[in-house]
């Protein structure tokens, strides 16, 4: 069995989710702690991904709680973040499959799609029988993404012809649904389109030699000449705010996947400060270590304060753009600090997979940099706080 209670939560914020809320938390962190975690170092090494867990995620309740879907009532925002937190904390590559599933894909085809378009996707994403990704990272294009926008679409008859090539795409190399944003020819404006796999000119290649989420397959895409029916352009998907609005409520989930993150990274290094002995004690006796043990809580407590309080205003409907890139740039770089301070903890040992630190190091790096860099985000905030945008 896993542990009853997250070693990182000093403050116990866990405490404020209902009874109910906790008993299934401890549920999915008994099979992320022992289903999942077993496994992880050997498909980071690999970099292969786990696709026989795929269906064992949906029955342990941790596809589509963000939403109010037949068959999966939505859980509150605080609940959703904690169960990102717990994935992240085994493996945030598993954090980052569940995220671009859950909250990007299905996020999209939830906020932007009609009625119909919800019917027909969102019954086999919720069981996982059809996996999602997202596409708006392109070669040329990243935080640029939406003046730069390289992907045409045009219209023709009854069907959208797209043209161009996507990068970065997680989960890209084996889902069935694939979320596009395209600019139309007719009217200059990003649209949002859903291509399905194995449509006539959609390729889609596993990007090699990454170094970062390794677990995660992620995919250069190309379209070309691909035609889909028109009835897979999203409804209410027609400009590049309609992208926001997604982009918005998924900013939030990263920053609870940072405090897994550096949260796996900080327990990691406290089991190891225990066992270790250097001068005929355990390291956890010196003065040194303990400083830097307290530095990573500081770190992991604050964060997850920040993530929390996200969260709640999410809730009460309050959730400003400002909000989620000021949590996203901030505990993103905690956790670089955090995930720095453990590998320097275990010296040597550091960077030796079987020890966990060295994934959570490098994995780090990438959460920091996706969904939009720190300065990216810090100039949201800026804006925000003094009503002058600063973007050129």
């Amino acid at each position: 069995m896993s542990d009853d209670v997250i070693t990182g939560d000093l403050y116990a914020y866990e405490s404020l989710l209902s009874a109910e809320e906790r008993e299934e938390l401890a549920g999915i962190r008994d099979f992320l702690q022992t289903e999942v975690k077993p496994g992880v170092n050997e498909h980071w090494e690999a970099a292969t991904f786990p696709m026989d867990l795929i269906p064992r995620f949906a029955e342990a309740g941790l596809v589509g709680r963000s939403y109010d879907t037949e068959g999966s009532p939505r859980g509150s925002r605080l609940f959703t973040g904690f169960i990102s937190l717990e994935a992240s904390r085994v493996d945030p590559s598993m954090a980052t499959f569940l995220g671009v599933h859950n909250g990007l894909a299905m996020g999209s085809i939830v906020t932007l799609g009609s009625e119909e378009q919800k019917r027909r996707w969102l019954p086999g994403m919720l069981a996982l029988d059809k996996i999602g990704c997202f596409a708006l990272t392109e070669p040329h294009g990243g935080s640029d993404v939406a003046l730069g926008l390289e992907t045409t679409a045009r219209r023709d008859g009854d069907e959208w012809v797209i043209d161009g090539a996507k990068r970065w795409i997680g989960n890209g190399t084996f889902a069935d649904l694939v979320v596009v944003f395209a600019r139309d020819v007719a009217d200059d404006s990003v649209k949002t389109f859903v291509v399905e796999k194995g449509t006539a000119g959609f390729t889609a290649t596993k990007m090699e030699g990454k170094y970062a989420l390794r677990t995660v397959q992620n995919a250069d895409i190309t379209f070309e000449g691909c035609r889909i029916p028109a009835e897979n352009k999203l409804e209410h998907g027609n400009t590049f705010k309609d992208v926001n609005r997604v982009l918005k409520l998924t900013r939030g989930g990263v920053a609870w996947n940072a405090v897994g993150c550096q949260m796996g990274a900080f327990e990691a290094a406290l089991a190891y400060a225990k066992e270790r002995e250097q001068f005929g004690r355990p390291i956890a006796g010196f003065q040194l270590i303990q400083d830097l043990l307290a530095r990573m809580a500081g770190n992991v407590t604050a964060s997850l304060g920040m993530a929390v309080r996200v969260a709640q205003l999410q809730e009460e409907g309050v959730f400003r753009d400002d909000h989620a890139a000021l949590a996203k740039s901030y505990v993103t770089s905690q956790a670089r600090e955090t995930v720095g301070w453990a590998r320097e903890l275990l010296g040597g040992n550091g960077i030796l997979l079987e020890r966990d630190v060295v994934r959570f190091f490098n994995d780090a790096e990438a959460l920091y940099s996706y969904e939009g860099t720190r300065e990216i985000n810090q100039l949201i905030v800026g804006r925000a706080l003094t009503g002058i945008s600063a973007f050129v």
